[in-house]
């Protein structure tokens, strides 16, 4: 029992954290905080869940700290546990009048007074994976919203999106997505219970309790699950695998309990898949994601520098690098990260000194998608000084003398004067119909401005790269 001293400390800590942090990151990480013990100078809070642990401790430990040193006299220490499931329901039920009903089918569950079959540990959740932590656009937009929906339905509205199936090309989210549906779950109701499982991991369970006899326990595991989270759904093979999902997907969905599958495939390309299995994950919403567009790329990689820069405050990497890589890797996740370690690492060889576009270009040189020695056109020109300038096509074309457009207009031509076989008289021509002296004042202009402007300079170097690695 919390004696009276150490509940106002905790009361007043409490009401710090809110003024300090706000009402919505109080209730979010703090309102189901409770003092546990304080002995030897040290403080030990709870938490019902992993994931509410591991993200106080990443995001508002040094916070915490404070603020309870400052309400708790000799507290030079504060350490987070979880709470055990037996406490947190003897807490509720000791706290409240409870009325025990008979299990049935159509009876619907309360969760209330359920112990957690599958602790945090066991759902296979990783931390990180969070609808927080994931980079929306246009390419995962439907997908991502399925999946908060999915995520915060409550027990009425389960059957609206049940099965949900994503499906996406390697790298692009769809386990990110799956781990979020599962944090968020348990943040919302931390006694629902949450299973993450690869179809490879799934297989491998099963013909391990072929082989100890056990396959009734296998059965028994997934009857307690409320939400169950398959990844890589194309790699479940065989018959009697696939009967076995079989049955423990019928099982969940029809005692209206959570599924959510994804693949690499859409459902209807699962040709080795039982033609009545396939059919009914068809019934439920299927959903794909496509390869990140420019913004989307440009996003995430500054989403994964900020995280490094948290563990390493003095990282630093010029801008027009990452608008460099979010141009030219054409790729997902996995790709801008790999570019974005190369040119970390080369930067720490070299001393930590931030690499201009030239060295960082050589340093991911085979990680850049080529086109195959496709040479550089005037179209081409015009569409990458538009999109970096901010300036029309049409602008660019027209007669227009603001110096926001002339200048964007002379790098142009300068650029198809270097970059291009095209005389000056053609230039002219495809600039909006200029004669071959004005293309020659803009190449001459742009030169002699280069010898003295460093940040033309860089913006140059990027319209280059970007133009010559496609």
């Amino acid at each position: 029992m919390m004696s009276e001293t150490m509940q106002a400390s905790w009361d007043k800590a409490k009401a710090r954290l809110k003024a300090e942090l706000g009402q919505d990151l109080f209730s979010n990480w703090f309102a189901r905080m409770e003092v546990d013990a304080c002995e030897d100078g040290r403080l030990v809070l709870s938490v019902p869940t992993r994931f509410l642990k591991t993200w106080i401790e990443g995001h508002y430990l040094d916070t915490l700290r404070k603020i309870c040193r400052a309400e708790f006299a000799e507290v030079e220490d504060v350490r987070l546990r979880i709470r055990s499931a037996e406490r947190a329901v003897a807490k509720r039920v000791n706290g409240s009048k409870t009325t025990t009903l008979p299990k049935s089918a159509n009876t619907p569950r309360s969760n209330a007074a359920r112990v957690p079959v599958v602790a945090d540990r066991e759902a296979g959740l990783e931390p990180n994976f969070t609808f927080e932590t994931f980079v929306t656009g246009m390419p995962n937009a439907l997908a991502f919203a399925a999946a908060r929906q999915v995520a915060e339905a409550g027990d009425a509205d389960i059957t609206r999106i049940n099965p949900l199936f994503i499906h996406a090309a390697t790298g692009l989210g769809k386990t990110h997505l799956l781990h979020a549906i599962g944090w968020r779950v348990r943040q919302l109701d931390p006694s629902r219970q949450v299973l993450y499982i690869p179809a490879e991991q799934f297989m491998y369970r099963f013909l391990a309790a072929l082989k100890n006899r056990d396959v009734l326990s296998f059965k028994e595991r997934f009857q307690h699950v409320d939400l169950l989270l398959i990844d890589d759904f194309q790699f479940l093979q065989g018959k009697t695998m696939q009967q076995e999902f079989c049955h423990a997907f019928n099982t969940l969905v029809d005692s209206r309990r959570q599924v959510v599958i994804a693949a690499d495939v859409a459902p209807n390309k699962l040709d080795k898949l039982d033609a009545r299995m396939r059919s009914r994950l068809v019934g439920g919403l299927v959903v794909d994601m496509q390869m990140p567009d420019e913004p989307m790329r440009r996003e995430i990689l500054r989403r994964k520098l900020e995280l490094l820069r948290r563990r390493d405050p003095q990282l630093m990497v010029r801008e027009e690098v990452l608008e460099f890589i979010a141009r030219t890797v054409n790729g997902a996740g996995r790709e801008l990260e790999g570019a974005l370690n190369r040119v970390i690492a080369m930067q720490r060889l070299l001393g930590n000194v931030p690499l201009d576009l030239d060295a960082a270009a050589h340093a991911m040189r085979d990680l850049i998608q080529r086109a195959e020695a496709r040479p550089v056109r005037i179209d081409d020109i015009l569409k990458a000084v538009s999109q970096l300038y901010g300036v029309p096509k049409t602008e660019l074309l027209s007669s227009r003398r603001a110096q926001s457009v002339v200048r964007p207009r002379q790098i142009g031509m300068y650029l198809a004067k270097k970059l291009t076989s095209r005389s000056l008289p053609e230039i002219g021509r495809r600039f909006g119909g200029r004669d071959h002296s004005t293309v020659l004042h803009a190449v001459r202009k742009i030169e002699k401005l280069l010898a003295q402007d460093e940040a033309l300079q860089q913006e140059v170097n990027l319209l280059t790269r970007i133009l010559k690695d496609g």
